[in-house]
C-alpha cells in the first residue's frame, strides 16, 4: 500500500467541527431537503455502523445484488463520471475487482457513503465495483468509535427508490426466462395445473411480507443472509447464502442452454471442425455464447450492464406480445384442446411454476432501498399481479397454439419465417448477454472474499475465479442441456426453499414471542406445501434428467 493507515483515516474522516459546519450550511441552503431526509440520514447512520451482520461472510451480497436487480435512479446520467465514460478502461488490470491487504480482525465496512466514495476514488483495488451514489446524504458526521477501515466490501445507499422503480425491479427479477417455459408447464401438468401458479403467487406474496417483518425486527438487517443470521446464527447466514448463490449460478447455466437452443434453431446447420472435433450447432453456439459473456464477467464496473439489464422487463413484455401476435394477427391459430391433468408429470410443472416466483433473494434489498417503505405491500402486490398475468397469459396462449408439441421454450415452436417470431427469438437471445455477468458477479464476489490475505493484491485470482465459474456453467449446460428440466429442478430444489420454506422458518424463529396463532398456522402450512412440492418436484426433475441422459 502506498499510503499509511493514518493517511487513509485522515482522508476518510473530517473533524467533528467541520462536519457540523457542513451540515449546518446544508440545512440553511435547503431546509426542506434537510427535514425530508432526516429520517433516512439517521437510519443510514445506524446501518453504516459495523456490526455482526455487516462484517460476516458474505459481505459483498448487498452491493452485488443491488447491481443485479436495481433500476438506477433517474438523476444519474451518462455524462461526466458516468459508467459509460469509464467503460473503455474497465477491463483487466485497471478494472479487475481486488481488495487491499489488511488486518482481518478489523471491521470490513466503511462507515459512511462519503468515506466509501473517497476510497473508491483513490483506489484501484476495491473488491466491489463502484456504484454511483443515489442521493447525497445530509449526515456527514461520523462517530469516532466507528472509523472506517480501508477495505470497501459493501455498499449502503440512502433510501430513495420510488414505487415505480421498485415495481420495475420486482418484475425484472420475477418475470425473466421463466415465462418462456410457462406453456411447457401446462403441457406437463395439464390445464388444471394453472391453479398451482395462482396458489404459488398467493403464498409467495405472503412470504414476501414476512421478510419485511423480519427486516423490521432489529436494526442492521438489510439482506436475506442478515435475516438468516438473525434467525439461526452464523450457520443460518452461511447456509442461506450458499442456497442463494446456487440459485444464481443455476440461472447462469440456464442462460447458456437458452442461447444454445435458440441460436441453433435459427442456424440449425451451423457446424465447425475444431482440431478434428466436429461441433454441431448446439455445441458451437454454447461455446460461442460462453466466450461472448466471459469478458463481461471480468468487468470491474458493472453499472453499465445494470442500466442495460433493465431492458429485461421490456424484453419479457415484447416476447409476450410477439406470442400473441403470432397467434392472433399471423393466424397461426388456437386449435389445441390439451389434457386437463397429467398426474405423472405434474411435479415437473410444480417446479416450473415455482421458478416464476424466484425473486425473494432481492426483495429485502428492494425494501431497504425504498423511499417510502409503507408502499412495500403495494409493490409486492403489483409485481406479483403483473408477473402472474404475464406467465398465465403466455401459458394459456402458448399451449393453445402448440398443444402437446410445446417445447421447453415457446420461442422454439414459433414459425421461423414470421417477423414476430424473429423478434421474439432474437430478443430472447440478446437479453441473457446483459444479465449473465450481473447474475454471476455475486457468486464470484463471495468467493473472492475467501482469497488469502497474502494474495489480495494479485490480479490473477479474480480472473481465475470468474473464468472457472463461466467455464463450469458451460460444462454443466452441455452435460444436462435440458432447459425445462433444469428449470424444474431449480424451481423445486432451490426456489421452494428461498421463496416458501425459509421466509416462514426465519419469521417464526425471529418473532416467535410475537406471532399469533393464525400466523403460526399459516407458516406451518406454507412450510409443508413447500417441503412436499420440493420433494416431489426434485425427484421428478432428477428422474427425467437421468432418463434423458441414458
Amino acid at each position: 500500500m502506498k499510503n499509511s493507515l493514518s493517511d487513509h483515516c485522515l482522508n476518510y474522516i473530517e473533524s467533528d467541527e467541520e462536519n457540523e459546519e457542513k451540515v449546518s450550511n446544508l440545512d440553511e441552503d435547503d431546509g426542506t431537503y434537510s427535514d425530508s431526509s432526516s429520517h433516512s440520514s439517521m437510519e443510514f447512520r445506524q446501518q453504516s455502523k459495523p456490526n455482526s451482520y455487516t462484517t460476516s461472510w458474505p459481505q459483498s451480497y448487498r452491493q452485488s445484488i443491488d447491481l443485479y436487480s436495481s433500476v438506477p435512479s433517474p438523476n444519474i446520467g451518462f455524462l461526466g463520471n458516468s459508467p459509460l465514460s469509464r467503460f473503455g478502461s474497465s477491463f483487466l488490470s485497471s478494472s479487475l475487482i481486488q481488495r487491499h491487504a489488511s488486518d482481518v480482525t478489523k471491521p470490513l465496512l466503511p462507515t459512511t457513503a462519503d468515506g466509501q466514495h473517497h476510497h473508491q476514488k483513490h483506489s484501484s483495488h476495491s473488491l466491489l465495483p463502484p456504484v454511483p451514489s443515489r442521493k447525497p446524504s445530509s449526515l456527514k458526521k461520523v462517530d469516532s468509535e466507528y472509523k472506517p477501515s480501508i477495505i470497501s466490501h459493501e455498499f449502503h445507499a440512502t433510501p430513495d427508490s420510488t414505487f415505480g422503480q421498485a415495481v420495475i425491479n420486482g418484475v425484472n427479477v420475477l418475470c425473466g426466462v421463466g415465462i418462456l417455459s410457462a406453456p411447457y408447464a401446462v403441457k406437463q401438468g395439464g390445464w388444471l395445473s394453472l391453479s398451482i401458479l395462482l396458489v404459488f403467487a398467493i403464498l409467495s406474496f405472503y412470504t414476501g411480507l414476512l421478510l419485511r417483518h423480519c427486516l423490521d425486527s432489529a436494526p442492521g438487517l438489510q439482506t436475506y443472509p442478515d435475516i438468516g443470521q438473525a434467525a439461526f446464527g452464523s450457520t443460518g447466514r452461511i447456509v442461506i447464502s450458499i442456497i442463494l448463490y446456487m440459485e444464481l449460478y443455476a440461472c447462469c447455466v440456464e442462460y447458456i442452454i437458452l442461447e444454445s437452443d435458440n441460436l441453433s434453431s435459427i442456424f440449425p446447420y451451423a457446424h465447425l471442425n475444431l482440431f478434428g472435433y466436429e461441433l454441431d450447432s448446439h455445441l458451437l453456439f454454447a461455446l460461442a455464447a460462453t466466450l461472448a459473456v466471459l469478458p463481461t464477467c471480468w468487468l470491474r464496473d458493472l453499472s453499465l450492464l445494470s442500466y442495460i439489464s433493465v431492458g429485461g422487463v421490456i424484453a419479457s413484455v415484447l416476447v409476450f406480445l410477439c406470442l400473441f401476435w403470432v397467434g392472433l394477427v399471423d393466424q397461426v391459430g388456437f386449435v389445441s384442446k390439451g389434457s386437463q391433468l397429467n398426474l405423472s408429470t405434474l411435479p415437473v410443472a410444480i417446479g416450473l411454476y415455482g421458478y416464476c416466483y424466484s425473486g425473494h433473494a432481492v426483495f429485502p434489498n428492494i425494501y431497504t432501498s425504498m423511499a417510502n417503505r409503507s408502499q412495500y405491500p403495494a409493490f409486492l402486490l403489483t409485481s406479483f399481479m403483473i408477473t402472474t398475468l404475464m406467465c398465465a397469459g403466455a401459458a394459456i396462449v402458448g399451449y393453445l397454439m402448440f398443444g402437446e408439441s410445446t417445447e421447453s421454450q415457446f420461442t422454439l415452436n414459433m414459425p421461423s419465417n414470421l417477423v414476430a417470431s424473429k423478434v421474439a427469438i432474437w430478443t430472447t437471445v440478446v437479453n441473457p448477454f446483459t444479465k449473465y455477468a450481473l447474475t454471476m458477479s455475486p457468486v464470484a464476489m463471495c468467493l473472492e472474499e475467501l482469497i488469502p490475505s497474502r494474495h489480495l493484491k494479485s490480479h490473477i485470482y479474480p480472473i481465475l475465479i470468474r473464468t472457472a465459474l463461466v467455464i463450469s456453467t458451460l460444462l454443466v449446460g452441455l452435460t444436462i442441456p435440458f432447459f425445462g428440466l433444469v428449470m424444474a429442478l431449480i424451481g423445486s430444489l432451490l426456489t421452494m426453499l428461498v421463496t416458501l420454506i425459509l421466509p416462514c422458518a426465519c419469521f417464526l424463529s425471529i418473532l416467535w414471542e410475537k406471532v399469533t396463532y393464525i400466523q403460526v398456522s399459516a407458516c406451518v402450512m406454507i412450510i409443508a406445501v413447500g417441503a412436499v412440492s420440493s420433494a416431489f418436484g426434485t425427484y421428478s426433475a432428477l428422474s427425467k434428467i437421468i432418463e434423458s441422459l441414458t
